[in-house]
């Protein structure tokens, strides 16, 4: 076991994209959803987190309202359709912790169409603060960019009287979230002023997330931490990739365990230290062991009892999306304040994966 540090090995040059912080706000790729303008609509208001701190309000807002793009939330702001504490302000406008901001905005379905819906929950872990659930694979965490209904939002409204509202009512309670296709933890908080508590432990890096992959390849050390830069990607805004330091990349910095080895793949154990979109993914695939059935990043839409044998595409499908768990999460009880881990067993997809390779 090491702890040597693996560097950026890759630099990428003409990059525009935009910066991405915490996992717990959208990235920006791809927000639009090609709609010529945006039109009064309900009331929503927000309030600022301290990791948004500094950001500009028209940046702070695509990632909260993923089906607009950007121009259209200038065009909504200098309408007078947004206000920050009360008053009109400019697209450019530095937010501050715990500012008000009072939106209007119409045009995306999941604007018009939000409604709770019954959809079973793998309730791990709830008191009187948090709930803690599993969350199934190929489940939105909330409507957005085409994705309207099934979502875990719609669920959570179902299932739950008194969520926090802080990001909006198209994100009730929802602190942090997952890709559509990653299963495991999740955590949902009941009222404003626990959200405010947990978000401020994923702010602060005080919490501890492991998730588990299934990878193409095996590491040769044991374990190391993988330090880059990511940004959007230069071609495909829905996806991200490592990129070199400065402009408007985030730093991405994971620790990785190899905890069993297969012929020609591994199960790993990820360790994220920050919070980046698709930084498990992109941070895999750089180590040159991608994870398996990552339609995305390796264009592998299943992993059959083929792959196996050396007939990739052939025999059963052991798992149809990409094969990343978050398997336990660990924080300071936004009440007690005392340590708690919540942990999510394997899918059955995933441990059908893992039966046959070890076989």
């Amino acid at each position: 076991m090491t702890g040597n540090d693996r560097s950026d090995e890759r630099s990428e040059s003409g990059i525009d994209a935009d910066d991405i912080d915490e996992a717990s706000l959208e990235t920006a790729a791809g927000n639009g959803d090609g709609s010529s303008g945006i039109d009064a609509a309900e009331p929503v208001d927000l309030t600022v987190e301290s990791r948004a701190h500094g950001w500009r309000l028209d940046h702070y807002l695509t990632r909260i309202f993923g089906n607009h793009s950007r121009a259209q939330l200038q065009k909504a702001i200098d309408a007078s359709q947004v206000t920050v504490n009360g008053l009109t302000v400019k697209p450019s406008r530095r937010l501050r912790v715990n500012d008000r901001i009072h939106v209007e905005l119409q045009s995306a379905d999941s604007e018009r169409c939000f409604e709770a819906e019954d959809i079973p929950l793998d309730i791990l872990y709830e008191d009187d603060a948090i709930v803690v659930v599993n969350k199934a694979a190929g489940m939105v965490v909330h409507p957005g960019r085409g994705t309207y209904s099934g979502t875990l939002a719609a669920a959570l409204q179902f299932h739950f009287d008194q969520l926090s509202d802080i990001g909006g009512r198209h994100r009730p309670g929802i602190v942090h979230r997952l890709d559509r296709d990653t299963t495991g933890v999740i955590l949902i908080a009941k009222n404003n002023q626990i959200h405010q508590r947990v978000s401020s432990q994923f702010e602060q890096r005080e919490v501890k997330k492991e998730y588990r992959a299934i990878v193409r390849g095996v590491p040769e050390l044991d374990a190391d931490f993988i330090r880059t830069h990511v940004c959007v990607h230069n071609r495909v805004r829905e996806k991200m990739m490592v990129c070199a330091p400065g402009g408007r990349s985030r730093e991405a910095v994971t620790f990785y365990e190899t905890k069993e080895r297969f012929k020609g793949h591994a199960l790993l154990a990820f360790h994220p230290h920050t919070g980046r979109t698709h930084q498990l993914r992109v941070h895999a695939q750089h180590i040159g062991t991608p994870i398996i059935a990552d339609k995305q990043y390796i264009g592998e839409h299943h992993f059959t009892t083929g792959h196996l044998s050396g007939s990739p595409g052939k025999g059963e499908v052991l798992i149809g999306r990409q094969a990343l768990h978050a398997f336990r999460l660990t924080i300071s009880h936004p009440v007690s304040g005392k340590p708690i881990t919540f942990e999510a067993p394997l899918p059955p997809d995933f441990q059908a994966t893992l039966t046959a390779l070890r076989s």
